[in-house]
C-alpha cells in the first residue's frame, strides 16, 4: 500500500496524488539463483493541476481520476561471490511489462529491460549496498523509439535487534542534455525505512522527491515473510539485493 504527492503523470500532462494497492513482491532460489517477480495490482491516479497537453492517444480521466493495473516486472538473479565472501556481488537482468491500457496515459505501453550488478558489504550492524547499470526503455516517440537509461540504486541499513532502519537513494539518469522522451524523464528519490521484524516483518517507508518527474513526497506500508531455504542460508536470501529503480513516470 503507497501514496504518493505531487506525483507527476508525464503522458497524460498532469501533476496529482497517485494510490498504489496491492503492491506483491515474491523471491524463489534455487542454489546461486534467485528468480523475483514484483508487480502492482491497481494504480490509482487524481488529476489535481494540468500541466501541458496529454501525449497522443491519451484519454482523459473519468470524473479526474484514472485507474490501471500493473506494471510488472521479472528478473533473475545470479549471486557471483562464495556465500562467506566479505562482500556479495550479484548480476541482476530483467523485463518490466507494462500496464493493461496505454491510453490511461500512466503508461508507455513498451516492455523494458535492464541489467544491473549489485554490492553488498556488512560492517557490523551495518550493511552498506549498492546497484548499478543499463535500462533500456521503449518510448511513445516515434522520432526516439528507445531511451537508454543509467539506473543507481545506494543503501544503508542498521541492525539492531528486530528492527532494521534503513536509507536508500534511488533513481535514473539519460544523460541527454534536452528533455527526456515523455515517460522516461530521470527520476530520483530519497526513502527512509523501518523494518520491524525478521521471518515475519512489516515496514514503513517515507519517499521524498529529487527531481521534477518524481513526487514531491509518498510513504508506503508493507508487510512480508522468508521462507526458510532447503539448505543453509546464503546472503541473496536473508536480504534480496536492491531493487531496480521505480518505473519511469506514468
Amino acid at each position: 500500500l503507497a501514496a504518493f504527492q505531487g506525483q507527476r503523470a508525464s503522458l497524460a500532462g498532469v501533476r496529482g496524488v497517485l494510490w498504489e494497492l496491492g503492491l506483491v513482491r515474491a523471491s524463489w532460489r534455487t542454489g546461486r539463483v534467485v528468480f523475483e517477480a514484483t508487480g502492482t495490482a491497481l494504480r490509482a491516479f487524481r488529476d489535481d493541476v494540468r500541466l501541458e497537453e496529454p501525449a497522443a492517444g491519451v484519454s482523459s480521466a473519468t470524473a479526474g481520476l484514472r485507474t490501471d493495473a500493473g506494471d510488472w516486472e521479472l528478473a533473475t538473479a545470479l549471486q557471483l561471490t562464495q556465500p562467506d565472501a566479505p562482500v556479495a556481488l550479484a548480476l541482476r537482468f530483467g523485463t518490466r511489462l507494462p500496464t493493461t491500457d496505454n491510453r490511461v496515459g500512466l503508461e508507455r505501453d513498451a516492455t523494458d529491460f535492464f541489467t544491473t550488478v549489485a554490492g553488498r558489504w556488512r560492517v557490523g550492524r551495518f550493511t552498506l549496498s549498492a546497484e548499478s547499470g543499463l535500462g533500456i526503455h521503449g518510448t511513445r516517440d516515434l522520432d526516439f523509439e528507445q531511451s537508454d537509461l543509467w539506473l543507481y540504486v545506494l543503501a544503508v541499513e542498521y541492525r539492531h535487534g528486530w528492527l532494521a532502519p534503513r536509507i536508500e537513494l534511488v533513481g535514473q539518469e539519460d544523460g541527454l542534455e534536452h528533455r527526456a522522451p515523455r515517460g522516461t524523464e530521470e527520476l530520483s528519490e530519497l526513502r527512509i525505512g523501518l523494518r520491524a521484524g525478521r521471518r515475519r516483518w512489516v515496514e514503513l517507508s517515507l519517499v521524498r522527491g529529487l527531481e521534477e518527474f518524481s513526487p514531491e513526497a509518498g510513504i508506503a506500508l508493507g508487510a512480508g515473510i522468508l521462507l526458510p531455504p532447503r539448505t543453509g542460508e546464503d546472503q541473496l536470501t536473508e536480504r534480496p539485493t536492491p531493487g531496480p529503480p521505480p518505473p519511469p513516470p506514468w
